[in-house]
């Protein structure tokens, strides 16, 4: 069955059992990282997924808590004996990015190294990032930092619709992005600029009319407490609030709405 697994929920400063927030699209044929931190091979392989599975990476924006892993998962496969063609997206600031750090490690230089190939993402809201026999991936600037993207995934074998916002101030972007889905994933780093607290996610998924909020990219900090977390969201969104944890599972199923106690 076809489903999201958290591979990290932490946001920039990562805990003991929890991970920076990456993400992966798990589906019959073949598998999608969103972001990619930490080991990720070594996650992968505690997710129960093969790496030679995972087809393509799409990037949503490069700071070291969403890229950390990269050069360690290039190389990796590399070492492992991957030969089939990975495909990395992402916006022209991160593609750009990449390059430059993977030629600091001199990657031109691994012999033997399967193609690695690059797709610049337009600037655009609901811009087509990548189609599968299973999924439809669009993506939508959203307003962080730097040039960063929240993406949407339309699975094909069921009407079952998936949004996550990326690290993000609260933005209509994100609304629109998000528009009638089942699951919104949204961050939750608190009210701090270029991030969003648990109950501005929950006004987003609100507006969006979405089914479940998962709360993600959170700290667990005094005031991060999980019980805090998921009030905070429940506030101002009245559906079902989960606050996601690490190898947590979200199957590509439609549910009955539910409303929080």
């Amino acid at each position: 069955m076809a489903k999201l697994i958290f591979l990290g929920t932490a946001s920039a400063v990562s805990s003991e059992g929890h991970e920076n927030s990456f993400l992966v699209i798990q589906g019959e044929s073949s598998s999608i990282l969103v972001d990619c931190a930490a080991n990720p091979v070594r996650r992968l392989r505690k997710a129960g997924i093969d790496y030679r599975d995972v087809s393509a990476l799409i990037i949503t924006h490069f700071h070291p808590d969403h890229v950390g892993g990269l050069a360690n998962l290039l190389m990796d496969m590399w070492i492992l004996g991957r030969d089939s063609e990975f495909k990395i997206y992402g916006s022209r600031h991160s593609i750009s990015r990449v390059k430059t750090m993977m030629t600091l490690f001199e990657w031109e230089s691994w012999t033997g190294m399967y193609p690695v190939n690059f797709r610049e993402l337009p600037a655009e809201e609901l811009a087509p990032v990548l189609e599968t026999e299973e999924f439809r991936i669009l993506s939508s600037p959203v307003d962080h930092m730097i040039p960063t993207l929240g993406i949407r995934v339309e699975y094909r074998g069921g009407e079952f619709i998936l949004a996550y916002s990326s690290d993000t101030n609260p933005v209509e972007q994100t609304v629109r992005l998000g528009s009638g889905a089942d699951v919104l994933i949204h961050e939750a780093s608190g009210q701090v600029n270029y991030h969003s607290s648990p109950s501005e996610a929950g006004e987003i998924a609100a507006r969006a009319g979405v089914r479940t909020l998962y709360l993600t990219h959170y700290s667990l900090r005094e005031e991060g407490k999980p019980e805090n977390l998921v009030a905070g969201a429940k506030k101002t969104f009245p559906g079902k609030v989960i606050l996601a944890e690490d190898l947590m599972a979200i199957p590509f199923v439609r549910q009955q709405a539910s409303t929080s106690p």
